[in-house]
């Protein structure tokens, strides 16, 4: 890509570790709808890469802790930010989003994309976030959920090879989920059609030149045009959707 690996920047980095529907597009969408400020403490649940964690350092003067239960993603994550000079500012841990490491009201703003997918327990989930977000704190949100058109026909997808590890929420319970742990919805937009349209450039263009040398492909695997072939399908049958929210704790 013509990049020296040893002066990256972190915009280089995310074609592939913004390892999310839309890419950093929807990091930024999300971002923009918070009152982030320098010096808040932000905890991304489910990190992957780092990605996130490393835009909200650099934009906005954050201080980060991004946790995965992959120990894989978490070294990677180390090692990347270390490469774009952000080491001092993000921290990444091994840890369970159900069992999270800290003491109550440590963050002011929780941050997750794409992780509860995989995760049956969501009053655990959603009642774990809520526990370590100070009073007034922020919940942003960029998930995937169940939508109305019935399970999802085909596998895989790209959180999951088969059922067995996808626990899909359907749409309409996020709100009462997230009201029941003293949360107040001040956003929620449903961005399935963004996302469907993205994913749709994404294999014209995988059609018209292959995969790009970094993408999200290298960690979805071989099979990574199927599950956007996939995932496409499920989306434009109304079998998912994407939303994005902004909750505060009271």
């Amino acid at each position: 890509m013509g990049k020296k690996p040893l002066q990256l920047a972190p915009a280089d980095l995310a074609p592939v570790d913004a390892f999310h529907i839309r890419g950093q597009e929807a990091t930024v969408e999300l971002a923009d709808r918070a009152a982030l400020k320098p010096g808040m403490d932000v905890l991304d649940v489910g990190c992957g890469l780092g990605g996130s964690a490393r835009y909200l350092a650099s934009q906005y003067g954050c201080r980060i802790i991004g946790i995965d239960l992959i120990r894989a993603y978490v070294e990677a994550a180390c090692r990347l930010s270390e490469l774009v000079g952000l080491r001092d500012r993000v921290g990444f841990c091994h840890a369970d989003a159900l069992n999270l490491p800290f003491t109550d009201a440590s963050f002011d703003v929780v941050w997750t994309e794409h992780a509860q997918m995989n995760i049956e327990d969501k009053p655990r989930f959603y009642g774990e976030i809520t526990r370590v977000l100070a009073p007034g704190g922020q919940l942003l949100l960029h998930d995937i959920f169940a939508g109305e058109g019935g399970p999802l026909r085909y596998y895989p997808v790209p959180w999951a090879d088969d059922a067995s590890i996808s626990f899909l929420a359907p749409a309409g319970t996020l709100r009462q989920m997230l009201e029941d742990f003293g949360l107040v919805i001040d956003h929620l937009v449903d961005t399935s059609d963004l996302s469907a349209s993205w994913f749709l450039k994404v294999l014209e263009m995988f059609n018209q030149a292959g995969p790009p040398p970094l993408g999200p492909h290298l960690l979805m695997g071989d099979d990574a045009r199927l599950k956007i072939e996939n995932q496409l399908y499920n989306l434009r049958k109304g079998r998912l959707i994407v939303l994005q929210a902004l909750a505060r704790k009271k």
